[in-house]
């Protein structure tokens, strides 16, 4: 793989996941060919889960995967401090979901208690509403103080949802989701998530769904019991401020930073402080992103994963763009 090429902007091929909640927006709004999927609930735009491997899509480096790319490029690839942290395990996982349906009530523990129990990172995660049909909303953290007593009891008397804040949501909306927060995408949402390399998921309540065979999908009770936080928040939405051709901060926390781009016009970046890879997700329009003699056309609905090395570069919307931005910041 070493080549005396410089490392470029990285296009993946996206790994598609069938859900039983899924449905067609990936395609229908995004451009994604889902075929012969039925119900594409997930597309994983970049991932470094075990199994589940990112494979590059465009340049000289296509076909190798990103758990390649790391081992041979390391701080190169996703700057030296991210790579002194993590080693050959790309920290994030980046991907498109489609809820057709609701999906399970769930919580996902902190990083002690996977470390403790799963020899695994925690998941603190969070969402960009891309796309909601009318009446959409979403599950977010507890709606009035509960001890874990009554929640354990609501639990088994099929009562949990009362006792959950319900929030009814737009496109654009942002909803932070640390680790031990109870959460759920309704139905009828297409959402850009942002979240640490984790698999490890509790189901609290899945609606009493049956599968083809008639089963109801396993629940996690008893392991989700000590991992959820029971907090009341005044306010589970993150609130910011659009600004037009500069980054506006979604969120900032120790596993990643996201920023929203609304551009119109060209911005330059200038990179050199960050020392962390950078991710951009497109969720509207097109733009190119122009490096050194280089340059690439990236569309709709298409994620691209831009080096540390690669320090200054140009963002070019074709008309207009919306992007996601993600890295990864020091944190003292």
């Amino acid at each position: 793989m070493e080549s005396p090429k410089g490392l470029y902007p990285f296009k993946f091929a996206p790994i598609l996941k069938d859900k039983i909640w899924g449905g067609s927006k990936l395609e229908d709004v995004l451009g994604k060919k889902i075929a012969p999927l039925p119900n594409a609930g997930e597309s994983w735009e970049i991932s470094g889960v075990e199994g589940d491997i990112s494979v590059v899509a465009n340049g000289y480096l296509e076909g190798n995967d990103l758990q390649d790319l790391i081992e041979v490029y390391m701080g190169e690839l996703v700057g030296d401090r991210v790579y002194e942290k993590f080693g050959t395990e790309f920290p994030l996982l980046i991907k498109f979901i489609d809820a057709n349906d609701d999906l399970s009530i769930q919580v996902h523990p902190d990083d002690e208690l996977s470390k403790e129990r799963h020899n695994a990172f925690g998941k603190t995660e969070m969402w960009y509403v891309v796309q909601a049909d009318k009446d959409s909303s979403l599950i977010s953290g507890f709606s009035k103080e509960v001890t874990k007593q009554e929640y354990v009891k609501a639990v088994e008397d099929n009562q949990v949802l009362e006792m959950l804040n319900k929030e009814a949501v737009a496109a654009g909306d942002v909803f932070f989701m640390p680790a031990g927060r109870v959460h759920a995408i309704g139905s009828g949402l297409l959402v850009a998530e942002i979240q640490q390399t984790s698999d490890v998921t509790y189901r609290i309540y899945d609606f009493d769904r049956k599968d083809a065979n008639g089963n109801g999908r396993e629940l996690h009770t008893d392991l989700a019991v000590d991992a959820i936080d029971f907090t009341v928040e005044k306010n589970y939405r993150s609130e910011y401020t659009a600004n037009q051709n500069e980054p506006s901060e979604l969120v900032s926390c120790p596993y990643f930073t996201t920023n929203l781009l609304n551009l119109d016009q060209g911005l330059e970046k200038n990179c050199n402080q960050l020392d962390s890879f950078i991710i951009y997700m497109c969720l509207e329009g097109e733009y190119t992103i122009k490096w050194e003699e280089s340059e690439m056309t990236v569309g709709l609905g298409e994620t691209i994963l831009v080096p540390a090395s690669l320090e200054n570069y140009q963002l070019l919307p074709k008309g207009s763009a919306k992007l996601l931005e993600v890295y990864i910041e020091e944190n003292e």
